[in-house]
Parts: C-alpha cells; sequence; structure tokens
C-alpha cells in the first residue's frame, strides 16, 4: 500500500513539474524569445510523458506561427508556417472531444496568421514577378483555407481571391495544366465580377486546343455563356468548334441558331454567308456539290441582310459583285463550248443559244458593277487603309477593270486600272 502512495505522488509531482515548464515556455513566447521557445517546446514534446498534452502541442504551434511572423528569426526555420500548421491539425487530430479550447481561446488566431502570412508572401511575391514562389504561396494559402472551411471555421465555400491569385501565378509560372484547375474551381461554382470573364475563355481555349478536349471546351463554354450572355466571344468559338468538326450542314446549323439569338450580328452574319458561297461556289463545275444553288442564293441574301444592318459593310459589298460576276463567269463557260466544228458553221440554234449566253453574261457583269463601285465608294476615298481593306479595293478595281475590258469600254477601262495602280500609294 505504501508502495502504491508512494508512485502516485511522484506522478503528481511529475505533472505539476511539466505544468511548470509549459508555463515557463508559454512565459517565453510571451518575452518574443521565439527561438528559446522552440527550443524549449521541442525538449518537452520529445519527452513520451508529454507527448499527448494539448497545450504543449497547440503552444508549438503558436511559437512556430510567430517565428514565421518574425524575418529574422524565420530566415532560420523558413519552414515555420508550415510547422504551425500542421501542428495545429495534430492538436485538433488530438483533441478527441473536438472542443479545442485553446484555439477558441485565441479566437482562432494562429491559424489565421498561418493563412494571412501565406497570402502576405504570396502577393508580395507577385508584385515582385516571383511567380513560381507566388504560386507555392497561394497554394499553400488556399490548403489552410480549405481545411477551415472543411472545419467549418469559415463561412466561405469558395476561396475566390486566393484561388484566382493561385491561377494566376500558376500561369505566369508556365503551369498552364496546374493553373487549369484553379480555374475550374471557379468556372465550376459560376465566379462573376469583373474581368472574370477570361477566366471560362481561358478554360475553353485551354481544353479545346491544346488539351483536345472538345467536351470540356463545351462544358465550360456552356458555363460561361449562362454566366456572361451578352459576349461575343461564346457563338463565335461555337462556331469554330462546329466548324473543326468538318460536318457543314452542322455547321450552318449553328450559324441559323447563333443569328437567331443574335440578329443584328453582322459580322457572324457575313461569315455564315461567305462560308455559304465558298460551300456552294467552285470554279470548276463539277466539284460544286449537288444544292450549289441554293447555297449561293442563301449566301446573297444573307449578304444582303449584312448591307441592310450595316450600309459602309465594304467586304460584304464586293462579295455581293463577286456573286454575280462569277454567275456571268459561268455563262461564258458554256458559251466558249459551243464551237462550230473543224471546217464548218455554227447551226442557227446554236448562234441563238451563243448570243442568249453574251446576253446573260452582259446582264450579269452589269449586276456586278454597282457593288464593286460601292466598295470604291466606300475605300477609294479613304487615306490609309488596312491590309485586308486594301485587298477589298484591288479586288474590286480588278473585276472593274475585266468587265469593262469583256465590254470593250477603254475608257471605263482606263479609269480603274489606274485607280488599281494607285492603291498603295494612295492607301
Amino acid at each position: 500500500m505504501k508502495k502504491l502512495l508512494l508512485t502516485a505522488m511522484l506522478a503528481t509531482s511529475v505533472l505539476g513539474l511539466s505544468a511548470q515548464n509549459l508555463e515557463k515556455i508559454k512565459g517565453t513566447l510571451k518575452a518574443k524569445k521565439l527561438t528559446e521557445a522552440k527550443e524549449q517546446i521541442e525538449t518537452f514534446l520529445a519527452n513520451e510523458k508529454n507527448a499527448k498534452n494539448l497545450e504543449a502541442w497547440y503552444t508549438k504551434a503558436k511559437i512556430y506561427s510567430e517565428i514565421s511572423q518574425d524575418p529574422a528569426v524565420a530566415a532560420t526555420v523558413p519552414d515555420a508556417r508550415s510547422i504551425a500548421f500542421e501542428t495545429l491539425k495534430k492538436y485538433v487530430d488530438m483533441d478527441e472531444k473536438g472542443q479545442l479550447v485553446f484555439l477558441q481561446l485565441d479566437n482562432y488566431k494562429p491559424i489565421m496568421d498561418v493563412y494571412q502570412g501565406y497570402f502576405k508572401a504570396g502577393a508580395d511575391d507577385y508584385n515582385a514577378n516571383k511567380f513560381e514562389t507566388a504560386h507555392s504561396n497561394f497554394k499553400n494559402c488556399l490548403e489552410v483555407s480549405e481545411y477551415m472551411v472543411g472545419k467549418k471555421w469559415s463561412n466561405l465555400t469558395l476561396d475566390t481571391t486566393v484561388v484566382l491569385y493561385a491561377g494566376i501565378s500558376a500561369e505566369k509560372s508556365n503551369k498552364r495544366d496546374e493553373a487549369a484547375i484553379y480555374y475550374s474551381k471557379l468556372a465550376d461554382a459560376k465566379v462573376n465580377g469583373e474581368g472574370m470573364v477570361e477566366i471560362y475563355k481561358w478554360l475553353v481555349d485551354y481544353n479545346y486546343n491544346q488539351k483536345k478536349d472538345t467536351e470540356a471546351a463545351k462544358k465550360y463554354l456552356t458555363l460561361g455563356k449562362e454566366v456572361y450572355p451578352e459576349d461575343k466571344f461564346w457563338p463565335a468559338y461555337e462556331l469554330d468548334i462546329a466548324r473543326d468538326g468538318g460536318d457543314k450542314a452542322e455547321l450552318f446549323k449553328k450559324y441559323e441558331a447563333v443569328l437567331a439569338g443574335d440578329p443584328t450580328n453582322t459580322s457572324i452574319r457575313y461569315n455564315y454567308a461567305v462560308e455559304l458561297y465558298s460551300e456552294g461556289y467552285k470554279p470548276e463545275v463539277a466539284q460544286r456539290p449537288a444544292n450549289s444553288t441554293e447555297l449561293i442564293a442563301k449566301a446573297e441574301e444573307e449578304l444582303k441582310k449584312v448591307v441592310a444592318e450595316k450600309p459602309d459593310y465594304a467586304a460584304a459589298y464586293l462579295v455581293l459583285g463577286q456573286i454575280q460576276y462569277n454567275q456571268g463567269v459561268d455563262y461564258n463557260a458554256v458559251n466558249k463550248t459551243i464551237r462550230p466544228p473543224q471546217g464548218g458553221r455554227l447551226k442557227p440554234e446554236e448562234l441563238k443559244k451563243k448570243e442568249e449566253l453574251r446576253g446573260l453574261i452582259a446582264q450579269k457583269f452589269d449586276a456586278a458593277i454597282p457593288y464593286f463601285e460601292k466598295v470604291d465608294e466606300l475605300l477609294g476615298k479613304e487615306g490609309k487603309l488596312k491590309m485586308e481593306q486594301k485587298s477589298y479595293l484591288k479586288d474590286a478595281y480588278d473585276l472593274l477593270i475585266t468587265i469593262y475590258d469583256n465590254k470593250q469600254n477603254q475608257e471605263k477601262l482606263k479609269f480603274y486600272e489606274e485607280k488599281f495602280n494607285s492603291v498603295d500609294k494612295v492607301h
């Protein structure tokens, strides 16, 4: 009985000594003697008898958190913030009752200090263009944030700012795959706000062009349209995807759907008309599709809608003129096939047909002239032109030269030859 009593007395004595030692360590921490406090707590916890002391582990977390905020001491313990976080997690795991008394008494300050420390370090690195280390710090900051959210210590569901800068710094470090992870978190949460539309666009382009994942690209395109329905990027990219699919019928359906939702989009309507015409008209008749006539007629219809909506759309007038001109060329090609046999003469009906074709050629060329002249009217009076505008103007002059040569109108031919030759000088 005396032996048992002695053991109990010794145990009480050791516990009292441990408590005194811990209070001493806490005093050292309070006095900001951080290096000394670190050594003391490590020695204290190295003792097997103290290994389950919740307050000791919590005190260790506080010490390392304080060290991470002191530049001079932190230089000797570069992973102090990480140690503080891991120690806090150990403290939480060890508290079987989940009361977290010490953390609550401190109003969760140590974990918030770790979070804010990582964020400040990330922001400082980012502003100094040190994107690799910025990414590392923002990544760690996000880990702390997600831990707090998981423990319901934070009312955030997604730490948008940290996720965004983790993504941007990863992208600027050429870690596009990692950037995609962060940007996807934002897009999946349907974040909005100034500039956030670029996240959705980036993900569409990244998945479609880099990862060759059409379904993922379509997913973020759909999300982007939902959050930013007015942005013109979405229909243009939808059309790109449909075009790359190679099915012209599907592409034209997509154009119709896009224009149904945005009927005044003259740029998309013009592109639709050009693609219709490119599909319907081939210089070699044998290469044209069976519905060539319908496609060309539809192209002309759409181009007329373009110029009705935007009367200064020079490119649309040029294509309208080309449609008429090329129909005249087609009639001319047929006319050339009607030839007399060697040593013979054309039959009366053949002569009649050739006369009819010459009339149709002249009719189509005449129909083309006003459109080409409109291009001249819009662009010819301007000063410096963009390269594509100069190309439109030259094409219009070139075709007018051919038409007036066919008409044997030397005056008009020379007039447009001079204009053609002066484009590069004047514009």
